[in-house]
């Protein structure tokens, strides 16, 4: 069963939008804990324009399941992620001014740079994963990274699972193959909902995590947020 790590940064972007500490994020990540969810994923960004370093830090004191940061390795980033020793780090190549990740990473292209950053954070025993795109040969390119893990970028399935769910699937149950035999663990994340997570769960056998914040927390507004958590939980069973 792949764990369901919340990503909390629609929390942070309501909490902000009005200054002060409401929604209280780590009261939000406490009893996201309490009900079910199985990890906590902040990706903060330069501008600190929902997660804000901080958050990072205070999250780390609270957070009793798994901690995942998520981000662009620049210097402030890498400097953060030494402080707070997450869990997991997740190397995503967002630009600054991106509303979301939209791409995974050249693991060709930028070999040499992820080499480095890898080696740095699994020299802290911080578990690296890699934010791919679901190619095989970036699957490959990562792997000689030497990263633990790689996350699946998901967006493209979303996309297409309304229309075509196998034709949605396809790249990525190649991806997932080559991923389990070059050793790798499996994340994925990005636009995954409580519609789409069981058709891509059941086809990924090897899936360890699934990262999800947008949708979760919008279907929460409807649902509640303990209730879905359970829902996805059930999903992923």
């Amino acid at each position: 069963m792949a764990i369901l790590s919340v990503n909390v940064n629609k929390i942070a972007t309501l909490r902000n939008s009005r200054g002060g500490n409401v929604p209280n994020l780590l009261k939000v990540a406490t009893d996201l804990e309490r009900f079910g969810a199985q990890g906590i994923t902040i990706h903060p960004r330069p501008d600190e324009r929902h997660i804000k370093y901080q958050d990072a830090r205070d999250l780390k004191k609270i957070v009793t399941t798994e901690l995942n940061i998520e981000g662009n390795p620049i210097d402030s980033f890498i400097k953060l992620v030494d402080e707070v020793r997450p869990a997991q780090v997740t190397l995503v190549p967002d630009a600054p001014d991106a509303i979301t990740s939209n791409a995974g990473w050249d693991t060709i292209k930028h070999a040499d740079f992820l080499k480095e950053i890898v080696a740095h954070f699994k020299a802290q025993n911080i578990r690296t994963s890699i934010f791919v795109d679901p190619v095989e040969r970036m699957i490959e390119g990562a792997a000689a990274t030497g990263v633990d893990r790689i996350e699946l970028y998901t967006e493209d399935y979303a996309t297409q699972y309304p229309q075509d769910p196998q034709q949605a699937i396809a790249a990525y149950v190649k991806a997932a193959q080559r991923a389990t035999q070059l050793g790798l663990g499996i994340n994925a994340g990005h636009d995954l909902s409580l519609d789409n997570i069981k058709y891509f769960s059941d086809h990924i056998p090897d899936l360890k995590e699934v990262s999800i914040g947008h949708a979760l927390i919008s279907e929460s507004l409807y649902l509640g947020l303990e209730n879905v958590v359970n829902m996805y939980k059930h999903r992923l069973a």
